[in-house]
């Protein structure tokens, strides 16, 4: 389940839709859903502009959700993830897992999170009042992910 979008999401609404995925009652669920900050650095931001290739960025997660399904054994997967221009404090990104088990759902939540960083296929441009930059995967973003290959 991907959407990318420019709307909002509500959390409530995801997670119902979450339990009426799962084939059988999961034992958890966990969610992770980011916010446009309000400074990159020492420039404060004043909004984020996200653009995506359609149908190439729902690939590229879907690559990611595969990954998980593999290894680990979940029961559904929710990923929504905006663009546009967005303001600090606006939610950007929604991962949502459901699993038999915990470990199990907060593993792969927080592995989808560092892939989607690293390889979805969204670009990302950063305005700030020392201009405008696109910004690129972080060193640390980039090292939580080879951490998954050990």
């Amino acid at each position: 389940m991907i959407d990318i979008q420019e709307e909002d999401f509500d959390l409530g609404l995801e997670y119902q839709r979450m339990l009426d995925a799962s084939a059988t009652p999961p034992g958890a669920i966990v969610s992770f859903a980011g916010l446009v900050r309000d400074h990159m650095g020492k420039s404060q931001t004043s909004a984020l502009t996200l653009e995506h290739y359609p149908g190439m960025t729902e690939a590229s997660i879907q690559k990611i959700i595969d990954q998980a399904f593999e290894r680990w054994s979940l029961q559904a997967i929710r990923v929504i993830h905006r663009v546009g221009r967005l303001s600090p404090g606006a939610q950007i990104v929604l991962v949502m897992v459901a699993s038999a088990h915990r470990a199990e759902a907060f593993e792969s939540c927080e592995f989808i999170m560092d892939y989607l960083k690293t390889e979805a296929v969204i670009w990302k441009k950063e305005h700030t009042e020392d201009g405008d930059q696109w910004l690129k995967p972080r060193v640390v973003d980039e090292q939580r992910v080879k951490n998954w290959s050990k």
